[in-house]
């Protein structure tokens, strides 16, 4: 298992499948299109991975433990720094958020495909909860503990719908759709991650706090 870890083939196909399942979906690519932009066998990629189905998943689950890791360090960070006062909503919000804008600004495309690919995830009735429930929804249960802590009179109905609404938010910056800057004639852009979360902690802060201090 290790020397096919460690494999630049087998990490080849991972980054032509991200690349391609983030722009077509599961349904649009062919294990022969990913072998073909990888230079590899269709043979080499079924060795590695098998059927389509556990290629999509080991790509899905391949940044999924980074990107929780990064968030899981804001936040408890945060809490830290916070010491028993505990951190604001804002905080919270933004140590879920910036890790994000982190990963798209490291340069490497991968993280932006990655993350496209989560919000066609998140977006799918079908792929959601077999995908994203595994993957985040422990560390997700973090930040909503931390949330509830933040917002005492919160009822936890508030504190879901709430958090559904930043996912929701999340999933539209995440797959980059170019809409804004179309309806904002240039004047916002949706590769502008830190103009993103800037904009969405705040608004997404007050969100919280108007749904959730009412007892």
């Amino acid at each position: 298992m290790a020397q096919k870890r460690a494999s630049p083939k087998r990490e080849r196909i991972l980054d032509v499948a991200e690349e391609l399942f983030a722009l077509h979906g599961f349904d649009g690519v062919t294990i022969r299109q990913i072998a073909a932009g990888a230079e590899v066998d269709v043979a080499l990629a079924s060795y590695h991975f098998g059927k389509k189905l556990e290629l999509f998943q080991a790509v899905f689950e391949r940044r999924a433990m980074l990107l929780n890791n990064s968030r899981r360090d804001a936040l408890h960070a945060c809490q830290k720094e916070a010491g028993k006062k505990g951190p604001t909503v804002e905080q919270i919000i933004e140590s879920f958020l910036r890790p994000l804008e982190l990963a798209q600004e490291t340069g490497d495309a991968g993280w932006r495909h990655y993350l496209a690919l989560v919000a066609y995830v998140n977006n799918s009735p079908y792929w959601g909860p077999r995908m994203m429930s595994s993957a985040f929804d422990p560390l997700v249960g973090e930040y909503i503990e931390a949330l509830r802590k933040a917002l005492p009179k919160a009822r936890d109905e508030s504190l879901y719908w709430c958090y559904h609404n930043l996912s929701g938010a999340l999933t539209l910056t995440l797959a980059q759709t170019g809409r804004i800057d179309r309806l904002s004639g240039g004047k916002c852009l949706s590769s502008d991650f830190q103009a993103a979360y800037d904009h969405m902690i705040p608004f997404v802060a007050a969100g919280f706090r108007e749904v959730c201090n009412t007892p």
